[in-house]
């Protein structure tokens, strides 16, 4: 166990290592990626500055070549008179075009007119009129005026018909002013000199920075050397440096040539976002894999543990064999000892219901002895009054006697006939039953015994047949033994009546209701030997409802019993109607 342990560790320490080089090369790849991206986006950044600057500068420089040409500015150097027009005309130049001045100087560098400067100034030794004095355009950039302004100068030379330079148009423009249409709306971006130093910038902490002879990077002209790294990453320059809040801690630099206005456009993009870039796909391949290994792991260790597990369970499995066979052995004489029992319990069953049917007729024997015995007295007193009349002649007399002696035989006949049905065990399967029919007989087995009781029954039977899906003479054992609890539950009661009331809604059911005191517990009245009666007494043993329950279940109906709001009880049984397919 501690050998696999150590296994498993060396195992997890491999894959995480794996997974730490994999990452990185995922992260090394995406952010050079990301560079070449940022890259792009920094060049077409750079060139759009660097011909906004160029195209802004070339303002100035085409302003000074056309005021060369133009009239205004001939004769200056002897009539003095022309000069007040030509300063008037150079102001207007100047404060229309935005220029910082406008000036124009004769051979010998003295400013004769201008915009801005006081007239007799001497330009003679700045190098863009010394290249005009050439026949050429001249241009230069510095620090002019008492103020001490960045300008950029663009001096023309203004020829004579004979070819000679005659004077020099000089036009000063404000780099504040250019940078002002496009500082902020970029990242950082500077424009350095044939001095490497910083002229033209989008970020004012940058200016008047020079680059160091050794070294790359900037350096305050009166402070001390910034915190400054470079490095090369996949071709790209990448400079780290702390030069302000303005300014991006890591970023990439390039730079481009720009001979047209002799500087140098150099730019510095945050790389923060290609980091961002390549950290989040580094942590997504990392996420992956950590859920693969997770798995993995997971995976090993299930296999692991169901190999200890089933190990452990096949010598368990070969231990409790030998006792799983002892346990079936005795596990089959249970299940034939409890077949046995079931087989007993369904002929006790069986035995209890013929035992209630006895007992209803032990209860009703009175009843029906009298019912018999009434119908013999009558047949034996008409036989002798037919004799009478037989031995006197009169025939017709005679018939009369013998016609009421066979409708007392047909009566005895028919209460035989409902008795023997009733007492018989049923073995016919469940069938088309008419409930009409059913009530009847039990209305007829009970009429005996409610008569001596003096209880009154109603009951008034529908115009034709309702079957309903049972057995015939088990329906009738469940009407008799309600009707007989509601008689015992009326004795001593003034008002007895019993009401049967049939039902042919939606479900098929049958209500009897008396008038007795009621159900003293409505949950218990279906339990086995449940009843209200004095223990000894002669009138049952409290099975009658218990067997009732379940017949009427065994049919797929429903019995209940509750106390009706006037008092007394109410019991319902409820039936499914007979149908083709039911039978089917």
């Amino acid at each position: 166990m501690t050998d696999f342990r150590w296994h498993r560790r060396w195992i997890v320490l491999g894959f995480a290592l794996i997974m730490a080089g994999i990452t990185g090369a995922v992260w090394s790849y995406g952010y050079r990626q990301a560079l070449d991206q940022l890259a792009l986006q920094a060049e077409a950044d750079l060139a759009l500055a660097s011909d906004r600057l160029s195209t802004q500068l070339q303002v100035y420089q085409e302003l000074a070549v056309l005021m060369a040409d133009h009239p205004g500015l001939q004769g200056l150097q002897d009539d003095v008179a022309r000069r007040a027009t030509a300063q008037a005309l150079l102001v207007e130049v100047a404060d229309k075009t935005g220029a910082l001045d406008v000036a124009f100087a004769n051979a010998q560098g003295r400013v004769l007119v201008a915009a801005q400067q006081v007239s007799g100034a001497d330009v003679s030794r700045s190098i863009a009129f010394q290249r005009a004095m050439h026949g050429a355009l001249g241009s230069e950039h510095g620090i002019f005026g008492s103020p001490g302004r960045r300008a950029y100068v663009y001096a023309s030379p203004v020829f004579e018909p004979d070819g000679a330079v005659r004077g020099v148009v000089v036009v000063t423009a404000d780099v504040e002013d250019v940078e002002q249409t496009w500082r902020g709306s970029l990242p950082a971006v500077f424009f350095t000199d044939d001095r490497n130093e910083v002229f033209i910038s989008n970020r004012s902490e940058l200016l008047f920075w020079h680059r160091p002879q050794a070294g790359g990077g900037l350096v305050p002209g009166d402070g001390e050397p910034p915190e400054f790294r470079a490095w090369r990453v996949g071709g790209h320059e990448i400079w780290q440096l702390g030069w302000g809040p303005y300014l991006p801690r890591t970023g990439l630099h390039q730079a481009v040539d720009l001979p047209v206005i002799g500087m140098v456009g150099e730019i510095l993009v945050d790389v923060a976002p290609a980091r961002r870039i390549a950290w989040l796909q580094a942590a997504a391949l990392g996420a992956v894999f950590l859920a693969f290994g997770a798995m993995l792991y997971m995976t090993t260790e299930r296999r692991r543990a169901l190999a200890e597990v089933n190990a452990a369970l096949e010598g368990r499995v070969h231990e409790r064999t030998r006792a799983l066979s002892v346990a079936n052995e005795q596990l089959r004489r249970e299940i034939g000892e409890r077949r046995e029992a079931e087989a007993a319990l369904k002929q006790a069953q069986a035995e209890l219901v013929q035992a209630g049917k006895l007992s209803a007729l032990g209860q009703m024997s009175a009843g029906i002895s009298h019912e018999l015995n009434q119908p013999l007295m009558a047949i034996q007193q008409f036989a002798d009054n037919g004799m009478a009349f037989m031995q006197r002649g009169k025939t017709g007399k005679a018939g009369e006697n013998l016609g009421r002696i066979s409708e007392m035989a047909a009566r005895m006949a028919r209460i035989i006939k409902n008795l023997r049905a009733f007492a018989r065990n049923e073995s016919e399967p469940m069938g088309k039953v008419d409930l009409v029919q059913v009530i009847a007989t039990a209305t007829e087995l009970t009429e005996a015994r409610l008569r001596s009781d003096a209880v009154t029954l109603e009951w008034t039977p529908p115009m034709g047949p309702v079957f309903a899906w049972g057995g015939d003479v088990r329906l009738v054992q469940v009407f008799v033994n309600l009707i007989n609890n509601a008689a015992d539950a009326m004795v001593g009661r003034a008002d007895k009546r019993i009401s049967v009331t049939l039902d042919t809604g939606d479900r098929l059911s049958v209500t009897v209701r008396d008038t007795g005191p009621g159900i003293a517990d409505p949950e218990k009245i279906f339990e086995p030997f449940y009843t209200t009666r004095a223990v000894g007494s002669s009138e049952g043993m409290g099975l009658g409802l218990s067997i009732s329950y379940g017949l009427v279940q065994s049919f797929g109906g429903k019995i209940g019993g509750v106390n009706a709001p006037g008092g007394g009880a109410v019991f319902t049984v409820e039936l499914e109607y007979w149908s083709e397919e039911k039978a089917a």
